[in-house]
């Protein structure tokens, strides 16, 4: 990982997203946020640690075979950083979903809040 303390953050963030298993999924989620961690966006508010894996079981439940992936570069200042990513298929590339976070880290380095926007969804069929 880098050293960068805010690139760091935001690695952990995305192992967690594309954790390949409910076990992994739960230790990612432990190593990225504090204890009482939350995450808010248009769509969830959830807070803690358990909450945030059946939130993150849930997207990969409904785009099975997607990765989240970074989209520019993270940038941070003091206990803040921002970032831009998409969910991209693994079949065909398409990154239907898009969004920018913005995220507080904790003293330990963890996330203590992210703060999510979509800035591109599918559209119902």
């Amino acid at each position: 990982m880098s050293e960068n303390r805010y690139e760091t953050a935001v690695a952990r963030y995305f192992e967690a997203w594309n954790a390949p298993s409910e076990q992994a999924v739960a230790e990612a989620v432990a190593a990225a946020w504090s204890e009482d961690g939350g995450y808010t966006d248009p769509l969830a508010s959830d807070t803690g640690h358990e909450a945030l894996a059946a939130l993150i079981a849930g997207a990969q439940e409904r785009f099975p075979g997607f990765t989240f992936t970074l989209s520019g570069p993270v940038d941070g200042h003091h206990d803040l950083a921002r970032f831009s990513w998409e969910l991209v298929s693994a079949a065909d590339g398409s990154a239907p979903v898009a969004g920018s976070d913005v995220i507080t880290l904790a003293e330990d380095g963890r996330i203590a809040v992210v703060q999510g926007f979509l800035d591109r969804v599918p559209t119902a069929p």
